[in-house]
């Protein structure tokens, strides 16, 4: 199974980023848009404050998880992943059905 980052930052200057995706993407079901505000979902308003806190992922665990790969200690337990799935797919329905 594939695991891709949708998220994409462009630079803007002297280092700094903004988070382009929320921009560029159609809008999705639940969002809206009024004059110059925007409502954002609440799954969106909390990746947005973990992105403005540094917690986007665990640096400490990533390479934790990449010494195990290399050392072969590493142990995927399939019916997490295929729950996992079944959940994403579930998601994805009820999305085009909203």
């Amino acid at each position: 199974m594939k695991i891709e980052n949708t998220i994409k930052a462009t630079e803007t200057g002297a280092g700094d980023t903004s988070v382009s995706a929320a921009k560029s993407a159609p809008k999705a079901s639940g969002t809206m848009i009024s004059g110059e505000g925007v409502q954002l979902s609440a799954q969106l308003q909390a990746l947005e404050k973990r992105l403005a806190s540094g917690e986007a992922f665990n640096a400490a665990r990533v390479e934790e998880i990449k010494q195990a790969i290399s050392e072969g200690r590493f142990v995927v337990n399939p019916e997490k992943v295929a729950d996992a799935l079944l959940e994403t797919v579930r998601d994805l329905i009820r999305g085009r059905q909203g």
